[in-house]
């Protein structure tokens, strides 16, 4: 009878056990489903100021790939702050409308950002708004995602090259608690 009693109780203090430490437990406590951080930004896409006399013209090509470098803003204004530089390679032809090296790089060299964010142009409609999608970025924007929302400030421009462009991001973050081991 004794050895009975011994067993019953080891069985209902490890189900005691159980229960203190699934009520007790910090892991227990934390959100199921936790929210990714979000960084939503506002900037502008703009000429470089340069002097006219280091001014070289970009040259156009039969194909019509446009190729541009441009000054990171955060403001329309000319004398605005420059907080990095756009790159781009887009190519609109028919053909390659649609390709994956249609690529806008934003490079930000501020004190609370610095790294790069790659913008896939791929379904450019030439429209007065264009959503495309970030698929990644270095430094500050490691395994960023998101939106980039790109409309032209001045829609009166007298060519695409020389007009403004307003960006918003909407960037979202993989969850940096899980480091990768090694």
């Amino acid at each position: 009878m004794l050895p009975r009693i011994i067993f019953c109780l080891a069985v209902i203090l490890a189900i005691l056990a159980v229960i203190l430490l699934t009520l007790l437990s910090p892991v227990a406590h934390k959100a199921k489903n936790p929210s990714r951080p979000w960084l939503a930004l506002s900037l502008y896409i703009q000429r470089p100021h340069i002097s006219s006399s280091s001014i070289q013209p970009v040259a156009q090509s039969d194909t019509g790939a446009f190729i541009f470098h441009r000054a990171l803003t955060e403001g329309p204004e000319n004398t605005s702050r420059v907080v990095g530089k756009a790159q781009g390679f887009i190519i609109p032809v028919e053909h390659f409308a649609n390709s994956e090296f249609n690529i806008i790089y934003l490079t930000f060299e501020t004190p609370e950002f610095s790294g790069s964010l790659s913008v896939q142009a791929k379904h450019v409609e030439h429209k007065d708004r264009e959503e495309l999608t970030v698929v990644g970025g270095t430094g500050s924007f490691a395994f960023a995602r998101g939106l980039a929302l790109f409309a032209q400030t001045d829609s009166s421009q007298s060519s695409v090259a020389d007009a403004t462009y307003h960006v918003k991001l909407q960037l979202r973050f993989p969850d940096r608690s899980q480091r990768i081991p090694g």
